[in-house]
């Protein structure tokens, strides 16, 4: 018997819970692309299951697990500038611990040592545009992508005769929101509805 999106749509799910594990999938895949840009690749293993698998990624083989999946994109986007943006999430849990969801994506990606670009040969980067498809599970209280696949609609080159690239006036503060968690309880507002 096939379950379908309406099935899915209809579980006895709380709709609070189901608000809040929405919010949370999409705060975990915005730390995702802000850990990539940011080039903080030791937190970025910590937003996926220890058996997550890729696939459809330049910087790691199909099936590729965590570690792979790091060393890869860490080795391979280090002497670049990118920038990953997603939007237009479609999230549907599958369970009340497992969810399925499709990304909007697109993603700019600079090369400043003159590498070679595989997705654009002759280019110093691209522009991509597509969607990442991906599955996730709560362990405890957390909700991490079991599974991603990145699926790619377009690629247009950066042309190796563009502009060099001006680096923004204010630089991103890498924890920003780790520092803004690390203050002590009694500093937070309470934001109880009692």
């Amino acid at each position: 018997m096939t379950t379908n999106v309406n099935q899915i749509l209809t579980m006895d799910i709380d709709p609070r819970y189901h608000l809040l594990a929405l919010e949370h999938i999409a705060q975990l895949k915005a730390r995702y692309c802000r850990y990539i840009d940011t080039k903080q690749w030791e937190k970025l293993a910590s937003v996926f299951t220890q058996d997550c698998r890729f696939e459809g990624l330049g910087s790691a083989p199909a099936g590729a697990d965590v570690a792979t999946f790091v060393k890869g994109v860490s080795a391979r986007l280090a002497p670049t500038i990118s920038v990953h943006h997603v939007h237009q999430p479609e999230v549907v849990l599958t369970s009340a611990s497992t969810a399925r969801g499709v990304w909007a994506m697109e993603d700019f990606v600079e090369w400043q040592d003159g590498g070679a670009v595989k997705e654009a040969p002759g280019a110093k980067g691209f522009r991509g545009y597509g969607h990442y498809e991906e599955e996730y599970r709560r362990e405890g209280d957390t909700w991490k992508i079991s599974f991603l696949r990145l699926t790619r609609l377009r690629i247009d080159p950066v042309p190796l005769d563009s502009s060099n690239p001006r680096m923004g006036s204010r630089q991103a503060t890498p924890d920003w929101i780790e520092q803004a968690t690390a203050r002590p309880p009694e500093e937070l507002l309470n934001w109880s509805t009692n």
